[in-house]
Protein backbone atom coordinates (compact mmCIF):
# COMPACT_ATOMS: atom_id res chain seq x y z
CA UNK A 1 0.00 0.00 0.00
CA UNK A 2 1.21 3.56 -0.98
CA UNK A 3 2.40 5.82 1.90
CA UNK A 4 0.07 8.48 1.50
CA UNK A 5 1.20 12.17 2.14
CA UNK A 6 -0.70 15.20 4.02
CA UNK A 7 0.29 18.74 4.32
CA UNK A 8 1.14 20.39 7.84
CA UNK A 9 -2.19 22.51 9.29
CA UNK A 10 -0.53 25.53 8.95
CA UNK A 11 1.52 24.75 5.81
CA UNK A 12 2.05 27.54 3.72
CA UNK A 13 0.95 27.18 -0.40
CA UNK A 14 2.51 28.41 -2.79
CA UNK A 15 1.92 29.26 -6.33
CA UNK A 16 3.56 29.59 -10.37
CA UNK A 17 1.32 29.77 -12.90
CA UNK A 18 2.40 29.88 -16.81
CA UNK A 19 0.08 31.81 -18.76
CA UNK A 20 -0.80 31.23 -22.93
CA UNK A 21 1.30 27.38 -23.11
CA UNK A 22 1.37 26.78 -27.13
CA UNK A 23 -0.17 23.54 -26.61
CA UNK A 24 -3.93 22.43 -26.14
CA UNK A 25 -5.47 21.93 -22.07
CA UNK A 26 -5.93 18.46 -23.14
CA UNK A 27 -2.25 17.62 -23.68
CA UNK A 28 -0.85 19.93 -20.34
CA UNK A 29 -3.71 17.90 -18.27
CA UNK A 30 -2.29 14.52 -18.91
CA UNK A 31 1.00 15.99 -17.47
CA UNK A 32 -0.28 18.04 -15.08
CA UNK A 33 -1.81 14.65 -13.98
CA UNK A 34 1.03 12.75 -13.84
CA UNK A 35 2.65 14.71 -11.02
CA UNK A 36 -0.30 15.90 -8.43
CA UNK A 37 0.25 14.87 -4.95
CA UNK A 38 4.09 13.15 -5.51
CA UNK A 39 7.32 15.03 -3.95
CA UNK A 40 8.90 17.59 -5.61
CA UNK A 41 12.15 15.21 -6.25
CA UNK A 42 9.71 12.36 -7.94
CA UNK A 43 7.77 14.92 -10.14
CA UNK A 44 11.05 16.48 -11.46
CA UNK A 45 12.04 13.30 -12.36
CA UNK A 46 8.91 11.73 -13.74
CA UNK A 47 8.79 15.00 -15.68
CA UNK A 48 12.19 15.26 -16.85
CA UNK A 49 12.58 11.48 -18.44
CA UNK A 50 8.69 12.44 -19.78
CA UNK A 51 8.46 12.64 -23.66
CA UNK A 52 5.51 14.59 -24.41
CA UNK A 53 6.16 18.11 -25.53
CA UNK A 54 4.16 19.69 -22.81
CA UNK A 55 5.97 18.24 -20.50
CA UNK A 56 9.35 20.99 -20.63
CA UNK A 57 6.45 23.69 -19.84
CA UNK A 58 5.15 21.85 -16.70
CA UNK A 59 9.10 21.03 -15.58
CA UNK A 60 9.82 25.13 -15.93
CA UNK A 61 6.77 25.93 -13.75
CA UNK A 62 7.34 23.02 -10.87
CA UNK A 63 10.97 24.17 -10.86
CA UNK A 64 9.50 28.04 -10.42
CA UNK A 65 7.27 26.96 -7.80
CA UNK A 66 9.95 25.53 -6.07
CA UNK A 67 12.24 28.29 -6.01
CA UNK A 68 9.09 30.87 -4.75
CA UNK A 69 8.61 28.12 -2.07
CA UNK A 70 12.62 28.25 -1.31
CA UNK A 71 13.33 32.17 -1.59
CA UNK A 72 10.09 33.92 -0.99
CA UNK A 73 8.71 31.81 2.28
CA UNK A 74 11.46 30.15 3.31
CA UNK A 75 10.34 26.47 3.43
CA UNK A 76 12.32 23.30 2.89
CA UNK A 77 13.10 21.73 -0.39
CA UNK A 78 13.21 18.33 0.71
CA UNK A 79 9.67 17.96 2.51
CA UNK A 80 7.72 19.76 -0.59
CA UNK A 81 4.92 18.01 -2.51
CA UNK A 82 2.69 18.89 -5.04
CA UNK A 83 -0.36 19.72 -3.59
CA UNK A 84 -2.61 20.94 -6.83
CA UNK A 85 -1.42 21.07 -10.16
CA UNK A 86 -4.27 21.88 -12.71
CA UNK A 87 -4.94 23.34 -16.68
CA UNK A 88 -7.47 26.25 -17.67
CA UNK A 89 -8.18 27.10 -21.37
CA UNK A 90 -6.71 30.51 -22.69
CA UNK A 91 -6.83 32.14 -25.63
CA UNK A 92 -7.41 30.21 -29.57
CA UNK A 93 -5.60 31.26 -32.49
CA UNK A 94 -8.27 30.83 -35.10
CA UNK A 95 -6.45 29.94 -38.37
CA UNK A 96 -8.31 29.47 -41.87
CA UNK A 97 -7.39 26.28 -44.49
CA UNK A 98 -8.31 26.01 -48.13
CA UNK A 99 -11.42 23.18 -48.42
CA UNK A 100 -13.24 21.58 -51.17
CA UNK A 101 -15.36 24.01 -53.13
CA UNK A 102 -13.91 26.94 -52.52
CA UNK A 103 -14.86 26.56 -48.96
CA UNK A 104 -12.62 27.58 -45.77
CA UNK A 105 -11.76 25.34 -42.99
CA UNK A 106 -11.03 26.69 -39.35
CA UNK A 107 -7.92 25.26 -37.80
CA UNK A 108 -7.87 25.97 -33.74
CA UNK A 109 -4.65 26.41 -32.46
CA UNK A 110 -5.47 26.20 -28.96
CA UNK A 111 -3.41 27.39 -25.53
CA UNK A 112 -3.50 26.79 -22.13
CA UNK A 113 -3.24 28.29 -18.57
CA UNK A 114 -0.79 26.07 -15.64
CA UNK A 115 -1.18 26.19 -12.31
CA UNK A 116 1.13 24.64 -9.75
CA UNK A 117 0.85 24.66 -5.97
CA UNK A 118 3.38 23.10 -3.17
CA UNK A 119 3.15 22.70 0.20
CA UNK A 120 5.23 21.26 3.18
CA UNK A 121 4.67 17.86 4.01
CA UNK A 122 4.60 17.00 7.68
CA UNK A 123 7.65 15.84 8.94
Amino acid sequence: MAKRLHLTHKSTLVTARSRFVKSSPRKVNLIASMIRGKTVAKALGALAFCEKSSAGDVYKTLKSAIANAENNCGLDVDLLIVSEAYVGKATTLRRWKAGAFGKARPILKRSSNLTIVVGEVEG
